[in-house]
């Protein structure tokens, strides 16, 4: 482990880290908020550190797949305790377990929150929370890759330990131009949705909060009652495409833009997940309404709102899910499994690992009917290879075992069953919003410091999928 290069390329990330903090500041002035001085002293303390960081240290060599991991990993924990500052400095969350589960909730693009009057915060703090998920989503290394050329150096086993998914999608054979396309669509859709948003009748302010947290699959909002808080069906309906946008490959899009819209048919992931999307909200809507004969574009609306919304891990809120019968809350729980695609912003297991694993366990049917038959795992004509057949099915293991474990250690602080599951899947699936006391209207302020502190290691667990953060425990990654 090459100690000094990983700490020279985490001096740049918090040199980066304390310019971002300057980015609410004209918000602050604007709103004639209180939380000015807090930024100013929050990018100065993030960047001087950095910058010292930087000097005391030089990068000797290329960085290899063992740094890789560390410098991912310790860049996003840095992240989060550098960006829980303007809370704590600001006085608004003096806790600072309290100011590092919200950061961490924002970078990580949970959504998860401990405040129980949002609009309660200062405008300059609000705008930072939205904004940590919009850096967060796409990817904080990944961004630096984009603008950095000091983290160029290596730049493969940085985008290999943080993008999500069984394989990374290089578009190009530079890392570095594959993170600028990457970002550049994610700019262009953004952008485009806080348009929208604004001729919905949105001030900027609140347009460039949802809108950031839409694009990263996040789900912070600006109100106690999020998205209901909007109850225009043109907002919902621009939310809703947008978010589902997030949830597929942005390396997908970027191809649709190159070569058109029949890309989109010819991907077996987009189309799984969009099946997959499809009927549950149609289980949801026969659920809450269709078997009652409340039949309503509001009715549909809600069931498609809900369900693109937990299963792209964004977590916005418009309608209180539960109210609804079990049996559609329980669809909703399922799909915090599921996640979006593979390469999106959003959390949870990915639909191309689901969609792999169905083909394996189909392989393995023909195997027993015909014990000589050989029969490889394909998509699309293409022989999976092993390697990538054993990462997917280490990986669903490894999650249910990570799940079950959480959620043991959160029934063992007292928490009834329903909000065990829920806090846990919410969490580990960066998805936000839960089932029983962590449910659509409530909130994360009542776990203990321990809970809040578990929770955040789960949604760091979530967001670099798991291996990145846990081959940091095993002995032999740190063996010369």
């Amino acid at each position: 482990m090459n100690l000094r290069s990983v700490l020279h390329l985490e001096g740049w990330l918090l040199i980066f880290l304390g310019g971002t903090m300057l980015v609410p500041i004209p918000f602050a002035l604007y709103y004639s908020s209180a939380d000015l001085l807090a930024f100013v002293f929050s990018a100065s303390i993030t960047a001087a550190t950095g910058l010292l960081m930087v000097r005391l240290t030089h990068l000797k060599q290329d960085v290899r797949v063992r740094e890789g991991f560390a410098i991912v990993t310790f860049g996003w924990l840095l992240a989060a305790a550098f960006g829980a500052l303007p809370f704590v400095l600001s006085g608004a969350l003096p806790s600072y377990t309290d100011a590092f589960f919200e950061t961490m909730s924002g970078f990580t693009t949970t959504g998860a929150s401990i405040l129980t009057d949002v609009e309660a915060l200062p405008r300059g703090l609000l705008f930072w929370r939205s904004f940590t998920h919009w850096i967060g989503g796409m990817g904080i290394i990944l961004l630096s890759l984009a603008i950095l050329p000091s983290l160029g150096v290596g730049g493969m086993q940085l985008f290999k330990a943080e993008v999500p998914g069984p394989v990374a999608d290089k578009l190009t054979p530079r890392i570095a131009e594959t993170a600028k396309i990457l970002w550049t669509v994610y700019a262009l859709l953004s952008a485009t949705q806080t348009l929208l948003l604004m001729l919905g009748g949105m001030d900027l302010y609140d347009a460039l909060s949802h809108a950031f947290a839409t694009m990263a699959t996040g789900g912070f909002s600006t109100h106690n009652a999020s998205i209901a808080a909007y109850p225009s069906p043109y907002l919902q309906w621009v939310i809703l495409v947008f978010m589902f946008l997030a949830g597929a490959n942005f390396a997908l899009h970027y191809r649709v833009l190159l070569h058109g819209w029949l890309v989109y048919r010819k991907n077996r992931e987009f189309l799984l997940y969009l099946s997959l999307i499809g009927g549950s909200t149609l289980l949801v809507y026969l659920l809450t309404a269709g078997f009652e004969g409340k039949h309503s574009e509001k009715a549909v609306r809600d069931a498609l709102f809900q369900v693109v919304s937990i299963q792209t891990t964004t977590g916005f809120v418009s309608v209180d899910y539960e109210q609804w019968p079990f049996a559609a809350q329980l669809i909703l729980l399922l799909l915090m499994f599921v996640g979006g695609c593979a390469g999106s912003t959003s959390g949870g297991m990915k639909v191309l690992r689901l969609y792999l694993l169905g083909k394996f366990v189909a392989a393995e049917l023909q195997r027993l009917i015909h014990p000589q038959a050989i029969v490889p795992v394909r998509m699309r004509q293409q022989t999976i290879p092993h390697e990538v057949m054993t990462h997917v099915i280490g990986f669903a293991v490894l999650y249910l075992l990570v799940f079950a474990t959480g959620t043991l250690l959160v029934a063992l602080l007292g928490f009834d069953m329903p909000t065990s599951f829920g806090a846990v899947a919410a969490t580990l699936g960066n998805v936000g919003p839960g089932l029983g006391d962590v449910g659509a209207i409530d909130n994360f302020a009542a776990f203990p410091a321990a809970g809040k502190w578990l929770l955040s290691f789960l949604m760091l667990l979530g967001r670099l999928e798991l291996y990145t953060v846990l081959i940091l425990f095993a002995p032999a990654y740190w063996r010369r």
